[in-house]
């Protein structure tokens, strides 16, 4: 407290220090540039020009999320650069299933106390995450708020804006029966099921966040940040070549509540769990924590970050295109016929 009174520093907002976050971050911002951003960081809105000419009937397609309780697993490793890809992925990743090309990106952060460091290091991952997926970082807020989080504690929560032209918007009408489904790989846990993997690893199993996974050789810390993949590049590859029926998005849910989404009326998809090698770290978790398999397919991806339905003709093709893109992938089922209202998965 000064001689003039209480100050907003006194009451725990550092409005400098907020002003030092924002040159922080401006190169991360810059880097994610497109040429439809007619803004610059810092104004009370960001613009962006949309350049309808390219679509016959062009469709916004929006999305929000967040990064969960895997925040817990970076403050525990106070390691902060890469959870805000995860914040993009998880965004960017829902709208690309419907067909659309994110277009740029805004992120909340909030916070106790801002610490500019830490606070660029969310936003470089961020910045990452928009480049993997080709979208513009086009603003955002950052909120301190002083009694509201513990020391050290934060949130994220991002939101993007996509296009699609509406004659190519992907709903999953135009899948049957016999389309093959095709997986590609996940790199792990993404940013799902984490309140039940802290609860194996920490409270059945012991382990500290430096501590190794029995099995793996990677610290818990180094196996629960590993970034979600960003699908948005290889998916938009695929369409401008391939007939996509439908596509889901393995999230909260896992497969048996994902790929239901996007089936039409009597379709049922029949998922093969042999097709695919389940990653390690989710085999660990299950044996520790003794949890049934239902449980684990809908909880975690297990190794499958997302699901497209394809003709089975051009399902061959469309492999070797993901292998040309650096993607894992496999045919790990097919789309058949049930009663409707019954639309459901058999993981067989």
């Amino acid at each position: 407290m000064n001689d003039t009174g209480v100050t907003y520093k006194d009451a725990g907002v550092d409005i400098d220090a907020g002003n030092t976050f924002v040159k922080m971050i401006k190169p991360f911002v810059k880097a994610t540039s497109r040429p439809e951003v007619i803004s610059d960081i810092g104004g009370f809105g960001g613009l962006f020009s949309l350049n309808a000419s390219k679509y016959k009937n062009p469709v916004l397609v929006s999305g929000t999320d967040g990064v969960g309780t895997k925040l817990k697993i970076a403050m525990m490793a106070d390691r902060h650069d890469t959870v805000g890809i995860d914040l993009v992925a998880m965004c960017v990743n829902d709208i690309v299933v419907q067909g659309a090309e994110p277009l740029f990106f805004l992120d909340y952060f909030a916070t106790g106390k801002l610490d500019p460091a830490k606070g660029a290091e969310l936003v470089k991952g961020i910045s990452e995450g928009c480049v993997q997926a080709g979208c513009a970082l086009i603003g955002g807020e950052t909120a301190e708020m002083p009694g509201f989080y513990q020391p050290g504690e934060y949130d994220l929560a991002g939101f993007t804006v996509g296009v699609v032209d509406r004659e190519k918007i992907i709903d999953g009408s135009s899948i049957t029966v016999g389309n093959k489904l095709i997986g590609i790989a996940s790199s792990g846990l993404h940013s799902n099921g984490y309140s039940l993997a802290r609860k194996v690893i920490f409270d059945v199993m012991g382990l500290g966040i430096n501590d190794t996974l029995p099995g793996l050789s990677q610290s818990v810390a180094d196996a629960l940040l590993t970034p979600t993949r960003i699908y948005v590049k290889s998916v938009l590859n695929l369409l401008r070549d391939f007939r996509i029926n439908g596509i889901a998005h393995i999230t909260g849910g896992g497969l048996l509540e994902n790929v239901p989404r996007v089936l039409p009326k009597g379709c049922k998809a029949v998922i093969r769990l042999d097709s695919w090698a389940v990653p390690d770290i989710f085999r660990i978790i299950q044996d520790a924590g003794k949890i049934d398999m239902a449980e684990m397919h809908r909880t975690f991806n297990c190794g499958i970050g997302m699901v497209l339905a394809v003709p089975e003709k051009e399902a061959d093709e469309i492999l070797i295109r993901l292998s040309g893109l650096h993607e894992k992938a496999f045919v790990i089922g097919e789309v058949a016929k049930c009663d409707a209202g019954t639309e459901s998965v058999d993981l067989i």
